[in-house]
């Protein structure tokens, strides 16, 4: 083995690099994995895989990073421009347009350079978006730019997923979940950041800025250790960009869309059930989403070791049981303390649908995994986006808790659309628990 002096650029990544191998697991393998006998060691796999997984997992903290960043400082990007919340909503949806314009676009570019390269566009692209987002001087300028923060944050969704799954394949088992897991903890992050700031009083613009600038400068730095880009992207008339959707992924994004929407009404809605249903205090309201949040990143930490032991029906299935019979028990229990344990059951539940739904689109047989996963996030996204509307409208008819009902029938559709979940043996790694796998030597 030759030894090379490290570059500069090395040392600037060292003291990250060893944060993330920690999170990730020392070994290669996700916080609290168990040791997969079919799967590939760690020991057996290369030194550009393993860099590559660490690499990734980076991408998606800091893709976290970015949107909770943003979505920390909203109230001051409105003030800013002068926008009423009518307004508001209007750049919202404009945000939410740009992303699902932007997903099958962004898949089509993954199959067809690589998901290396579309990602590191992807994430070059929602830096620079969001550095100049509060810089809006007009509504229009800022309908304009936030269609456009929309479509970067979508491209990079679908193309870092598309590379997770790449990197899995070499893996042979799962390690998807941990990825998500980086990028909920990265939105923590950011929108804790945004909060410290907003309450020191910098400016929205400096500090979107900043946290721009840390993004793409990190980004560019690791984004050089993955997979290299002949790895996914597919060769002329291999996968066409435009073909009829298998069966089986329509059932795939149904599972995305029944768990986003469920998601999405727990962001948009438990403050309100607590505060004006329960009777909760204002700061005892806002904790309720906490209470969801925290255990959907505990649920992504470990979700790849339960995928592992358990196969991905199973997690899914326990997930959507865990979640509807929780929260169920919750409304009908009706008071504050509930609350939180029916909004963590959500979480917990819901936390490992979404890699698996991924991972599961990924291997479809048939449609390039790009243009899979492009489908997949577009229709979770559409759930998350009509989540709180529909819950909004049945609240008007029926009264929030009755609407809220609606989350436990949908998180019990996920568990009935468990098989759907698992990969056909592909990627090299069985979809079956540990304990039903014959032990091998991996070669």
């Amino acid at each position: 083995m030759r030894w090379e002096a490290p570059s500069t650029s090395t040392f600037l990544r060292l003291p990250a690099r060893s944060a993330m191998r920690r999170f990730c697991g020392d070994d290669g393998r996700g916080p609290g994995a168990t040791v997969d006998p079919v799967a590939t060691t760690a020991s057996s796999l290369d030194a550009q895989t393993r860099r590559a997984r660490v690499a990734i997992t980076a991408v998606f903290a800091l893709n976290g990073l970015l949107f909770g960043s943003w979505a920390a400082r909203i109230p001051a990007v409105r003030d800013h421009v002068g926008a009423s919340n009518g307004a508001l909503g209007v750049a919202l949806g404009c945000l939410a347009v740009g992303a699902i314009v932007a997903m099958p676009l962004a898949g089509a570019l993954a199959v067809r350079v690589g998901s290396r390269r579309a990602t590191r566009l992807a994430l070059l692209g929602s830096g620079f978006v969001v550095a100049v987002v509060a810089q809006a001087p007009s509504l229009p300028v800022l309908f304009a730019l936030t269609f456009l923060l929309g479509a970067g944050n979508g491209a990079l969704d679908v193309t870092m997923n598309a590379h997770g799954v790449a990197i899995e394949r070499r893996y042979g088992r799962p390690i998807l979940s941990g990825m998500h897991a980086a990028f909920s903890a990265g939105g923590l992050v950011g929108a804790g950041l945004g909060a410290l700031a907003a309450g020191a009083g910098v400016g929205v613009g400096a500090h979107l800025a900043v946290a721009a600038a840390f993004a793409v400068a990190v980004g560019v730095m690791w984004t050089r250790d993955l997979l290299p880009g002949h790895e996914d992207a597919a060769a002329t008339g291999e996968h066409p960009l435009f073909v009829r959707p298998p069966r089986r992924l329509w059932a795939l994004g149904a599972l995305a869309f029944a768990c986003l929407v469920v998601e999405g009404a727990a962001a948009d809605w438990s403050a309100v059930y607590l505060r004006d249903d329960l009777d909760a205090a204002a700061g005892t309201a806002a904790l309720g989403f906490t209470a969801f949040s925290v255990t959907m990143v505990l649920g992504r930490l470990f979700g790849d070791a339960l995928v592992a032991r358990v196969g991905p029906t199973g997690v899914v299935r326990a997930g959507g049981l865990v979640a509807a019979v929780g929260f169920a028990l919750a409304l009908a229990a009706a008071t504050p303390l509930a609350a939180f344990a029916g909004l963590a059951c959500l979480g917990a539940g819901m936390a490992g649908v979404v890699p698996i739904v991924f991972r599961a689109s990924g291997l479809v047989d048939g449609i390039a995994p790009g243009v899979a996963l492009a489908a997949v996030s577009s229709t979770g996204y559409l759930g998350f986006l009509a989540g709180p509307t529909i819950i909004g409208g049945t609240s008007e008819l029926t009264g929030l808790p009755v609407a809220l009902a609606l989350l436990v029938a949908l998180a019990a559709i996920v568990a009935a659309l468990a098989r759907t979940a698992a990969p056909r043996d592909a990627a090299g790694y069985s979809s079956a628990p540990l304990r039903d796998r014959e032990c091998r030597v991996p070669t």
